[in-house]
């Protein structure tokens, strides 16, 4: 059963009670009672499975504080398993802080995989990773790509199986900030938003529905092609340049959530990764451009 199937009264029901989502390989219990995640799963999640509630990963809530706070300026806590690993957030940043919340669950957890923060993205059966730093625009191209045809497998975490070396899709909306929603609302007339949650230590931030397609198909895995590390530059012309085997295995190593957690495995990992892998630095200024060389790069 998909998420869009319920009515608004059986969503809200299931939500109080603890929505079982299913999200690639993982599944999270849900418990809100806030209009903004409810909102914002009607919305960017009409896509995904409910599985049988009886079992659940990780168990979260996105609920009001109580006390003086839920009144005057009006606040939400994420708790994972009871635990409450981030400061409260003002009442409208709920669905924000549960998307935030569930990163950071499978980035302390999850260990069974390789994570990267990085995105992933695959076309007629060649995945490309795009590693990023605060600022670079990987978002951005990211969503360009997902929604010029691309399959979605991540926006943040790179999952990466720690048996067979391919990557494991996640397929959540894609977290844009600040001028990069309006460009991506320029840019396809297909991109539908969440509301957007404004003062964040981001800035505003909001978060973009995956293609459906890139949902449907989340379980069917790729092997990785590219790494490609993106930087955003105005008035750049488009290129796409090599980059070192030995610093590209350093900057994603970098980027790993638990390569210190794997130890060695995770060092074998990340060079078996960079080794199999196109590794280049990629300059752009204009998405269509980016499209149209990521495009030459799996024809």
């Amino acid at each position: 059963m998909k998420l869009g199937a319920l009515s608004d009264e059986a969503l809200r029901a299931s939500l109080h009670q603890g929505l079982v989502l299913e999200t690639g390989p993982f599944r999270f219990r849900i418990h809100s009672r806030t209009d903004e995640v409810f909102h914002g799963l009607r919305r960017l999640y009409a896509d995904f499975s409910l599985p049988d509630p009886a079992f659940a990963d990780y168990v979260v809530e996105v609920n009001r504080v109580h006390g003086p706070r839920a009144v005057w300026r009006p606040q939400i806590s994420f708790s994972f398993d009871g635990y409450q690993p981030f400061k409260p957030l003002p009442a409208d940043h709920a669905f924000a802080l549960l998307e935030w919340g569930m990163n950071w669950c499978i980035g302390g957890q999850a260990h069974h995989y390789l994570l990267i923060h990085a995105a992933v993205l695959e076309r007629n059966g060649r995945a490309v990773i795009l590693p990023g730093d605060p600022g670079a625009g990987k978002s951005t191209l990211t969503a360009a790509l997902a929604l010029s045809g691309w399959r979605l497998l991540s926006d943040e975490i790179a999952l990466i199986d720690r048996d067979d070396g391919l990557l494991v899709g996640l397929a959540r909306p894609v977290n844009l900030k600040n001028d990069s929603i309006d460009i991506v609302r320029a840019f396809s007339t297909d991109a539908v938003f969440g509301e957007p949650a404004r003062d964040t230590h981001k800035g505003t931030v909001a978060h973009l529905k995956p293609p459906t397609d890139s949902v449907l198909h989340v379980a069917r895995r790729a092997r990785p092609a590219f790494i490609i590390y993106p930087r955003w530059s105005a008035d750049a012309p488009c290129a796409l340049t090599p980059r070192p085997k030995a610093d590209a295995f350093m900057h994603t190593a970098t980027h790993a959530f638990n390569y210190e957690v794997l130890g060695s495995t995770g060092f074998d990992m990340v060079a078996a990764l960079v080794d199999q892998c196109e590794c280049l630095d990629f300059r752009y200024a204009q998405l269509p451009d980016a499209i149209a060389l990521f495009e030459s790069l799996v024809r």
